[in-house]
This record gives C-alpha cells, structure tokens and sequence, in this order.
C-alpha cells in the first residue's frame, strides 16, 4: 500500500475590505422596469444570428450573445431609473486607456449545462455601476444574482471588495486561479421578470445561477455598466 501524498497548502490570499452589500447603498432593485418587456423578449427569441461563447467557443463569456441589447428608447427608461436611484444627473459609458470597453447593453443567454457561478468584479477603471435586466419570465428565483465574500482556508470569512489601486479582483488577488471554494454567497437577490438590478461594480459579485436548455427557456438578461 502506497503513501498518500499531502495535500499542498491552499496558498494565502490577500484578504479584501468587507461591505455588507445593502440596499440602497451597494444595489438597487426596480421591479417592472420596461412597459413592455413580452415585446422585448420577442425581438431576441426571433433573433438567429447570436454570437456564440464558452463552450461553442474558445471564449471566456458563457452561452450567446447579441449586441445592442434595448433600443435607445428602452435604455432610456432604464438610464432613467438609475440615475433616480442613484441621484446621478449624467451617466456615461466607460473606456480603458487602450480603447477596450466593456459589454454594455448586451443581452446574454446562457444555459444550466454552459456555466456555473463566476464570482468576479467589473473593472473600476471602465465603470462604477453595473446592471442586470432579467428577461425571462419563467426562470427560477435562485437564478438570480449573489453578491459573495471570500472563504478563507480556516472556514472564516474575508471581504468582498475590489479598492485603489486595484481595478479588478484579478489585480487584487494577484491570481486570477483560485481554489473553487475561495468564495461564498453573502447576499442573493432573487431572479424576476423585469427587474432591474443596480450594484457597485466592484463587489465581488455572479449570476447565482442559470437554467433551461433552449432559447426560450434559458436565463436571458441584459446587461450595463456605466461611470458616474
């Protein structure tokens, strides 16, 4: 009989400042945002020509996509909304130094066999706010989105936000290989037709979880990221 071979040590992470996400201060949820969204979920369903991602394609988003996501009238509505959540008189768009930019006003589909929670942050130099639109009426609540925190390899827990200089979780980890258990769901809003949800971009944050297998039944959203 052989020996075993020891377990490596989980490496030491640097621990993050914690928030408790709270509403009205870290996320924002409006329900029954866009008057018409049965028209809206429509328009995608028809739609034929979807990029493909993971795990069509050597990409490192899951599922499909199409861009842009709402008309200029529907992401008025939602531009709206959120500046009155946020008491913002402008909203914009924003770029890194190089030119690259982020997804905004994307509609993503993504099913349950595609992917599995990513924990991650958005980048602080390209926004502050990020939103998610859902866009399918039968998907279940815990298909919604989790705010999470760091499990440490004592079983405690750590922080779950991205701060200067860091931009990304990535830069603040300094890794982007961690151990799958590395996080832990902290907070989750639950999944709703036509709810909209508003959060700082850069609390670790994920889809809580996907569902379906065809076009019509899959976790559909759209989703934003905006600077202040």
């Amino acid at each position: 009989m052989g020996t075993m071979k020891p377990i490596p040590p989980r490496p030491l992470l640097p621990i993050l400042p914690y928030r408790k996400p709270t509403p009205g201060r870290d996320y924002w949820v409006v329900d029954d945002v866009l008057p018409d969204p049965d028209g809206v979920r429509a328009r995608f369903l028809a739609k034929t020509d979807w990029s493909q991602g993971y795990p069509y394609k050597p990409e490192s988003w899951p599922g499909q996509r199409a861009m842009p996501g709402l008309s200029d009238e529907e992401l008025a509505i939602v531009e709206t909304r959120v500046r009155e959540a946020l008491g913002a008189t402008r909203l914009w768009v924003g770029a890194a130094p190089d030119g690259q930019t982020l997804n905004h006003n994307c509609v993503q589909v993504v099913g349950i066999d595609e992917c599995e929670p990513r924990p991650h942050t958005d980048s602080r130099t390209m926004c502050r706010y990020a939103a998610v639109l859902y866009l399918n009426p039968s998907v279940p609540d815990h298909c919604g989105t989790g705010f999470y925190r760091q499990r440490l390899g004592n079983g405690q827990r750590g922080g779950n936000t991205v701060s200067p200089p860091h931009a990304n979780l990535v830069e603040a980890l300094g890794t982007r290989f961690v151990a799958p258990d590395a996080f832990v769901e902290d907070v989750v809003v639950p999944h709703r037709y036509n709810r909209l949800l508003l959060y700082r971009a850069n609390l670790i944050h994920s889809a809580s979880g996907y569902w379906g297998r065809t076009l019509d039944t899959m976790r559909m959203a759209a989703v934003f990221f905006w600077m202040v």
